[in-house]
């Protein structure tokens, strides 16, 4: 059953009844805007993912508000409250620690349940880590896909990493600072270190930084430094006028498969001919 939400703004914001989905900045705060200040000055209350960083925002702009935490350690028991509130005509501002939420985090079961409960929702957007990336890489934008973070089971992340390497749409990620080096070997591998890449480390901040050019200068690049502040990635998809490497396929998929029989994974494997062949490991790898 489609439930469809038609909402008129009828009076001033915040409206009573009304959850308000609220984008705070990623890093500088002089980049929220004068309608979220507004709204999280005026609701009833503010779901935080972290209130800590909402109460930055408070300091900064003077005021104060009622602040409870939303996050994922605890979105299953907050929800039922939060959408009691709304029920009972409160307004509700859910906000992340920083950016748009429901964007790598709980926010959006709270959106789905609201919506389901027949809460009126309206998104104030605000700023984007992953677009703003996008942005300042100069890769293609036109078309794009968003992956966040891969998942930490090396085996899923090898799944998505090859579809990458074979897409050609530019791919958007997350990761953490303590992560990245092993990512872009990770990329290196089963990508080919000519992909053009940048890398976005503390955007909007005081020490922005991006790192480009291909996977093989950004390794480079971090090689002995130690990695700080918030990662966005930016891989421009494959390019549709390479020259493909000439080879015997059949001949090929019968190495690869002697190789797994005889005891090596079929990482490994690829990884080995990819090696002895010149060829990218993503393409061994998919023959089987």
């Amino acid at each position: 059953m489609n439930i469809k939400n038609s909402f008129s703004h009828k009076g001033l914001e915040p409206e009573s009844s009304v959850l308000y989905i609220v984008g705070t900045p990623i890093g500088n705060l002089g980049d929220i805007s004068s309608r979220a200040l507004n709204v999280l000055k005026n609701v009833s209350l503010i779901a935080c993912e972290d209130t800590r960083q909402t109460k930055k925002i408070m300091s900064k702009y003077n005021f104060t508000n009622n602040l409870i935490s939303f996050n994922q350690h605890n979105s299953l028991i907050k929800t039922p409250k939060i959408i009691n509130d709304l029920k009972l005509g409160k307004s509700v501002a859910l906000v992340s620690d920083a950016g748009m939420p429901s964007i790598c985090d709980p926010g959006e079961e709270l959106i789905k349940n609201a919506r389901s409960n027949g809460i009126n929702i309206i998104c104030i957007p605000g700023p984007c880590a992953a677009l703003t990336a996008l942005v300042a890489s100069g890769l293609p934008s036109s078309k794009f896909t968003f992956e966040g973070f891969l998942p930490k089971k090396k085996s899923e992340r090898e799944k998505i990493i090859l579809e990458i390497s074979k897409s050609d749409k530019t791919t958007i990620l997350f990761e953490s600072p303590h992560r990245l080096k092993k990512l872009l070997n990770e990329l290196k591998e089963l990508i080919g270190g000519e992909r053009e890449i940048q890398v976005s480390r503390e955007l909007t901040k005081k020490f922005e930084e991006h790192i480009g050019n291909n996977i093989n200068s950004v390794i480079n690049y971090f090689e002995g430094e130690e990695v700080l502040g918030e990662i966005t990635i930016v891989i421009k998809g494959k390019n549709k006028t390479n020259k493909k490497i000439e080879f015997n396929k059949f001949e090929l998929k019968k190495e690869l498969n002697e190789l797994v029989n005889a005891g090596l994974s079929l990482s490994a494997a690829s990884k080995y001919l990819a090696k002895k062949k010149g060829i990218q490991k993503s393409i061994i790898y998919n023959l089987n």
